[in-house]
């Protein structure tokens, strides 16, 4: 059971709520892009008095730009690298929003301490990385007050937002796991506001991520999001499994799109991977070629075949068993050595720990111990760059590898093998183009687990753990023949260069439009408190149902239907004791004994139950298994309203059954008269749900020739006979009692579930084929706030029953005591 933080402020601002209700001056769209950090550099004055700022052309946010509509107007709210003083935070907020158009976020800095490097680094950044916390010195034990900090910071960001945000006109675009909450707090305030997020870390699967004591509250507030995107397939499984086994939700596709329903909204799921920016790559490039980069470079490694690594110094990059897999090549291959070097640059470490340090060192060693051994003057197998590398230096050194090799045991996307692709491919118009003659080749090693991997189907993919085989790869890649390198590299650079940044955030834009294109038809309220909150979007013509309302419509009527479902309507679902109260028999008969009244409990249980369970209400009607049985009243007989009454398919069907049962555990067989139900509410809903697929395939192909139809349900597969539903049911009723010459000019029917929902579709349907008249007051209406067929809701079991309650009150009066005492129980 998880245990929500103490996490107060969230509900600070409810009062303060913002409508989107209100029309907006601004008549265009606007994106507002929220990051941890915005894409800006800041430096002190030569002389200390105030900052320097410019754009840093390196940044993603900066960069996707590119795919956006020209005229669609940016705007940046994100925290600064740098420390800014108290006194100075309102002047260069001014500076930066009228300048670059950012919204500065200043993080006190034991906060930032918590909230970055405590929760991000500690706790998300390993376990999205697949590293447990199984001892304090490994990772990062939970820390509610860093769980509390990381809650707080995002409340700061929020409160950036909603200072300049316009909620009917504004987009929000939130980046990555250090804001994952964010869409709570955006969501409370602004119920219609279109909001999508992109994680651009792995997503780790439902066994890891289950290990987060506050694994449902960060799920609940991503799914206030209108979009989600994912790197690869993968990561999006992961989270669409999470939701599932934690939420209880199912997605489903349509037309290519992925989506979850949340509460009646569409969350939808975007899986696309990253790309670069071609301009900045090529600019870089002749940056490159101006400085002599690329000659220095090539002259220092003449004659030497240069494998390259380009990584953070992070414990997941896998630096050391590339430097291992190195040896093992050397050892088993002794051709390169003397020949092969691998460079090997490693960027300064963004995070902090004894696990890095331990990392570090044993890079250190492993570099002094193959030099050692395989070493000799003017020839170092391996070049370790430990220090900060320009972006043109490192253009440089892609310029004149041999082979790329990326080893990293887990990472979100990596763009390292995307630009090396683009560096070989060079520029037309370069400077030096002695520099970068002749074929037009790359190689890549790359892990299966890093999220570019899918992408280049012409790589050589290894699993990093496995030393020997990448040092086999190793060797396979710088000894293919020329030809074949020309056609993979052709094969990534089609890709690559067409699949860039822009194509990335253009497409994660126009599917974050699709998404929202009913925002404003919905209505949308908030409910919920702190990460329980969510926002609950219905058809504008579906509403309460007003006692008021049918109360006047009840009295005015002459013949009245009423039709119930049981379970979950009548009877709230959790109830362990199913039959029916003393107050619920009362208010029943109530009705019943009204001339003007015919009222009906329509329920999927079988026969027997029912009878015995309302054997004190006489006059009560009563459709059992879904209307395949039904009766008037107690003194009638049972009618079967089926097609068929061959039960012969049975035998078919339940050895079937059986043998899905045998194979999934948690489930099992309710046999019926009319049908067979298997249930697997109890089983793994991941193994439960593909054996329900499954077992209807295998049914649907032995009966293709019986009389019966096979449907799934909530945790069921049914196989019943054709022509028979509680809609089927309803219309008879309401056919019967017009021959009868008492058409209904008041109906009531009340259901909480999808069988439910036949009904309320033939009841909207009804009018038009004469079974109901044109004056008729309807009244479907569905147990729960969540989309349906129905026009209205209530919102429990309770409610129900208080509004069946005010029915009978309303109701002419019931049978005489000597009546009573002969249906009493």
């Amino acid at each position: 059971m998880t245990v929500p933080g103490n996490v107060y402020e969230l509900d600070d601002d409810q009062a303060n709520s913002v409508s989107s209700d209100n029309p907006s001056s601004v008549a265009q769209d606007r994106l507002i892009i929220v990051a941890n950090q915005l894409p800006v550099k800041a430096n002190r004055r030569a002389d200390d008095r105030g900052w320097v700022f410019s754009w840093n052309e390196d940044s993603l946010l900066l960069q996707l730009k590119e795919g956006l509509p020209e005229d669609m107007e940016v705007l940046y709210v994100g925290s600064l690298r740098v420390d800014v003083d108290l006194e100075e935070q309102e002047e260069v907020s001014q500076i930066l929003l009228e300048t670059f158009k950012c919204v500065p976020t200043f993080l006190p800095q034991d906060l930032l301490e918590k909230f970055y490097h405590g929760f991000c680094k500690k706790l998300l950044w390993p376990l999205f990385h697949y590293m447990l916390p199984f001892s304090a010195d490994h990772g990062g034990r939970f820390d509610r007050s860093m769980w509390e900090a990381y809650v707080s910071a995002n409340k700061l960001f929020s409160q950036k937002v909603i200072e300049v945000i316009n909620p009917d006109d504004d987009y929000v675009w939130i980046h990555d796991y250090h804001l994952m909450v964010l869409p709570t707090f955006l969501r409370r305030h602004f119920n219609r506001l279109r909001m999508g997020f992109f994680l651009h870390s792995p997503f780790p699967s439902s066994e890891i991520y289950r290990t987060l004591p506050v694994r449902e509250e960060i799920l609940k507030a991503l799914l206030n999001s209108d979009l989600i995107g994912f790197h690869t397939f993968d990561y999006a499984r992961h989270f669409l499994s999470c939701c599932s086994r934690m939420l209880g939700l199912e997605y489903q596709s349509k037309r290519g799109y992925i989506g979850l329903e949340y509460y009646g909204r569409t969350v939808g799921i975007k899986i696309m991977p990253v790309g670069i920016h071609m301009g900045r790559i090529a600019s870089v490039m002749k940056l490159a070629d101006k400085e002599k980069k690329i000659g220095e470079l090539k002259q220092q490694f003449e004659g030497k075949t240069v494998l390259l690594g380009v990584d953070d110094m992070d414990i997941f990059k896998g630096i050391n068993l590339k430097l291992l897999a190195m040896e093992q090549l050397l050892q088993q291959h002794s051709k390169w050595q003397g020949k092969a070097v691998l460079v090997q640059i490693a960027n300064p470490a963004r995070g902090k720990g004894a696990d890095l340090e331990e990392i570090q060192a044993e890079i250190r060693e492993s570099c002094r111990r193959i030099n050692e051994e395989f070493g000799e003057p003017g020839y170092e197998p391996i070049v370790f760059v430990d220090r900060p590398v320009s972006i043109s230096e490192r253009i440089a050194y892609y310029s004149i590898a041999e082979c790329v090799v990326v080893t990293a045991v887990r990472d979100g996307m990596n763009l390292t093998p995307y630009e090396y692709i683009v560096c070989r491919q060079g520029t037309d118009d370069s400077e030096s183009s002695s520099d970068l003659s002749g074929p037009k080749k790359s190689m890549l090693v790359v892990s299966e687990f890093i999220g570019c991997s899918p992408s280049l189907s012409g790589a050589i993919r290894v699993n990093p753990w496995n030393v020997e085989a990448t040092a086999e790869a190793m060797n396979e890649a710088i000894s293919m023949s020329q030809s074949e390198q020309l056609l993979r590299h052709e094969k990534h650079f089609r890709y690559v260069s067409t699949h860039d940044v822009a194509y990335w955030s253009r497409s994660f834009l126009q599917d974050m439009e699709r998404t929202c294109s009913e925002h404003f038809r919905r209505r949308c309220w908030g409910i919920g408190l702190s990460f329980g909150f969510r926002v609950v979007a219905l058809d504008p013509n579906f509403r309460k149902l007003s006692m008021e309302a049918i109360a006047l419509a009840y009295c005015r009527a002459k013949s009245r239907a009423i039709l119930l479902d049981y379970d979950g309507t009548v009877m709230p679902q959790n109830s362990i004791n199913k039959a029916p109260s003393q107050e619920i028999i009362s208010i029943l008969n109530t009705l019943c004994w009204d001339k003007k009244n015919t009222v009906f409990i329509v329920s999927g249980r079988g026969r027997d139950n029912l009878s015995q369970w309302f054997s004190p209400c006489r006059k009560l009607g009563l459709a059992a298994e879904h209307g395949y049985f039904l009766r008037w009243s107690q003194d009638k007989e049972w009618e079967t309203c089926g097609q068929s009454s061959d039960f012969g398919w049975k035998e078919i069907a339940e050895p079937v059954m059986q043998l899905y049962t045998e194979a999934t555990d948690g489930s099992s067989i309710e046999s019926k008269e009319s049908a067979l139900v298997w249930q697997y509410g109890d089983a793994d809903p991941g193994f439960g749900s593909s054996q329900a697929k499954e077992m209807l395939d295998h049914l649907e192909s032995v009966l293709a020739n019986e009389p019966v139809a096979v449907k799934s349900g909530h945790f069921i597969v049914e196989v019943k006979p054709q022509g028979v539903s509680k809609g089927l049911a309803a219309e008879k009723i309401f056919t019967t009692m017009t021959e009868n010459g008492k058409q209904a000019d008041f109906l009531l029917c009340i259901g909480d579930d999808r069988s439910d929902e036949d009904m309320f579709e033939i009841i909207g349907s009804a009018m038009s084929t004469n079974i109901l008249s044109a004056n008729t007051s309807l009244f479907a209406c569905t147990v729960g706030q969540k989309p349906s067929k129905a026009k209205y809701y209530l919102d429990d079991a309770s409610e129900v029953i208080c509004m069946l309650e005010s029915l009978a009150e309303a109701s002419d009066s019931g049978p005489s005591t000597e009546e009573e005492i002969q249906v009493s129980p």
